[in-house]
């Protein structure tokens, strides 16, 4: 019911831009070889993507949002804007922005949701979204509905990020960022109700390792409801899994994080 409400309320009911809407074709979880790279994935609904504009390079041109819409490829909504000269973009649509609103992306510009500038010139304690780690690459960081990233400090070229992981992290004050929170924070909410509805999203269906044969997962084997036999469970691989750091450790954005995210307590 949440979702259904939201989306009745905010959203535009319009087709999507056709400039603006391109066809992919799907691996479906598949290398080009055809065998399987990535488990659980295949079937689903056929969805043709929006090409959204992270970067918003247009700078001092004042944009007017001229629709709301449903992504299938996001978590979020996204909006279309037209610029002066007529031009229209996808972006990702913050919370609070309305058809009818003007935004802008410049160096520096007014603090409201939707407004794109350079970290330096944004106070402590704004929030912001669809961030740059490198400048004029575009944003990567921070896009998933309802979430956004805190200015914490400004200091030596670097701007101290709260992440929604809770991470701190510096990237530098001359990167873009959007201000505002990503829209559709109830999509967290969402409860899928059938298995119908998930494989329309093209997951296809799991199978518990504890239910195989031995030859097939290191979980398998036994009679009836027995335990894994191992001391920490394992891939289908052998690989050990849960609680096993997969960051790389000599990754070259290790230098930029101050703080580690605080991870979430067990529940028993």
């Amino acid at each position: 019911m949440i979702q259904e409400f939201t989306t009745k309320k905010l959203l535009t009911k319009k087709e999507p831009e056709k400039r603006l809407i391109i066809a992919r074709q799907r691996r479906k979880g598949r290398a080009r070889s055809g065998r399987i790279t990535t488990r659980h994935k295949g079937g689903g609904a056929k969805r043709l993507y929006r090409l959204v504009d992270f970067q918003q390079a247009k700078f001092n041109l004042p944009a007017k949002v001229i629709a709301l819409e449903y992504d299938p490829f996001r978590s979020g909504f996204i909006a279309l804007i037209e610029y002066l000269d007529k031009e229209r973009r996808y972006i990702l649509a913050p919370q609070n922005l309305a058809v009818g609103d003007e935004i802008i992306s410049a160096e520096k510009a007014e603090i409201k949701p939707g407004n794109r500038m350079k970290l330096k010139n944004i106070p402590v304690g704004t929030p912001v979204y669809n961030i740059e780690i490198e400048p004029g690459k575009g944003g990567v960081l921070v896009r998933g509905a309802g979430t956004a990233a805190t200015v914490l400090a400004n200091e030596r070229g670097f701007v101290h990020l709260e992440m929604p992981s809770s991470e701190v992290r510096k990237i530098s004050e001359d990167c873009f960022a959007s201000v505002g929170t990503v829209s559709y924070p109830e999509n967290r909410f969402i409860n899928r109700k059938k298995a119908g509805t998930v494989r329309h999203l093209g997951i296809r269906p799991t199978v518990r390792g504890a239910a195989m044969n031995p030859i097939d997962h290191p979980h398998g084997g036994g009679e009836g409801k027995t335990g894994i036999g191992l001391k920490h469970p394992k891939t289908p691989w052998g690989k050990p899994a849960l609680g096993v750091k997969t960051r790389k450790r000599r990754k070259w954005t290790n230098m930029f994080i101050i703080k580690r995210r605080i991870k979430k307590a067990k529940r028993i």
